[in-house]
């Protein structure tokens, strides 16, 4: 089976793209003070080159204190950092490619180790960072409308840099996800309820103000979930109707593409029908959607974290789906992380060539 379709362009508003290949967002930890050194800008330069459709960037955090939980994942607000990022944009750029920012805050994720502090105050709904697992005070009306306007104002800097698009990441128990996720979000106020209809106000008003801040033309992608880090078989939503409220409203708010993972993409959402996350997402709204979830490699990126190795796995589901249009654009992660060209040497008819994916792989920025 031929992989011609994975190399259709594909268009939406400030987005030209030559392919339907997207490097999923993987944090890298190599911004040392949050800061992108030219280590990372040469990083996405050799998958731009190597015929990657679209770059989707690392998670970079908007300007709340406890926005990140690791000092060496890069920043998006401060002089130092937005100059930094301007590099890596006009290097992805000279090397032919198109890139977005990921917009992330990570919530009431932890950092890794045990002696890792919060850099400040936890941001959360409802004070959890799990359904019994208190880390302090629910965030007040104001922190609310500042952490608002942080993502607003980062998306507005993506657009002065120069970036093609921005992606916001409302998926994986991150700030975003928590207020989706019933466990965690008790709220009582305007950010709260008991469906997810209710709890989508936080969603939707970050995507109000970051369309605020680039207008109508540039693209807005959302990246979203059903599982969480702390439990893989959550679902925020558990039937299409459900979907429809969380989705809808988003979408209208002004999201162009959603970004859908799972951890394996073949998997179907709901009984009944084979569609997908992606699949489900794009039938209930019209927008067009990215797949994610183990594509291109055998093992899943669980196993991957235990130290597992991941060989090359064949395309042939993907492409299958893909030409019946149930969804637009692939993001492909471990298997580009392991193997800058694999893109090119998928294009090329080279799949005896492509890499194995390894833990060693995270280790560097190859």
């Amino acid at each position: 089976m031929t992989a011609d379709v994975l190399f259709r362009p594909f268009a939406c508003k400030s987005l030209k793209l030559k392919n339907r290949i997207v490097m999923a967002p993987m944090t890298r930890s190599f911004s040392p003070g949050g800061v992108p050194t030219p280590e990372v800008a040469a990083y996405y330069r050799r998958r731009a080159a190597a015929e990657v459709g679209l770059i989707v960037s690392e998670g970079t955090v908007v300007d709340r204190a406890a926005a990140s939980n690791d000092p060496a994942v890069p920043r998006f607000h401060g002089d130092d950092a937005l100059a930094a990022w301007k590099q890596v944009i006009d290097e992805v750029h000279a090397a032919g490619g198109v890139m977005a920012p990921q917009l992330w805050h990570v919530g009431a994720i932890p950092g890794n180790g045990p002696e890792w502090k919060p850099f400040g105050r936890i941001d959360s709904p409802s004070g959890l960072g799990g359904a019994d697992r208190v880390v302090g005070e629910p965030m007040t009306p104001e922190d609310i409308a500042d952490t608002i306007d942080a993502f607003g104002k980062a998306a507005g800097a993506a657009k002065a840099l120069g970036f093609d698009a921005v992606e916001l990441h409302g998926a994986h128990g991150y700030l975003i996800d928590q207020f989706f996720w019933g466990d965690v979000n008790r709220r009582e106020d305007l950010f709260g309820g008991p469906g997810v209809a209710e709890r989508n106000r936080f969603g939707v008003e970050v995507v109000k103000a970051v369309r605020a801040a680039v207008g109508e033309d540039f693209a807005v992608i959302l990246r979203l979930s059903q599982w969480k880090i702390p439990d893989f078989d959550f679902k925020v939503a558990r039937n299409p109707a459900e979907m429809e409220a969380w989705l809808t409203p988003l979408a209208e708010a002004g999201a162009d593409i959603l970004h859908c993972s799972q951890r394996r993409f073949w998997e179907p959402e709901f009984e009944g029908s084979d569609l997908n996350f992606a699949g489900w997402a794009k039938k209930l709204t019209g927008r067009p959607t990215i797949t994610v979830g183990s594509v291109g490699l055998a093992g899943e990126f669980i196993g991957s974290f235990r130290g597992e190795t991941s060989a090359p796995a064949p395309l042939d589901e993907l492409v299958r789906r893909m030409e019946r249009e149930e969804f637009d654009l692939v993001a492909v992660g471990r298997a580009l992380l392991a193997d800058p060209q694999w893109a090119k040497k998928v294009h090329e008819g080279r799949p005896d060539q492509l890499a194995d994916f390894s833990r060693e792989a995270m280790a560097t920025l190859s």
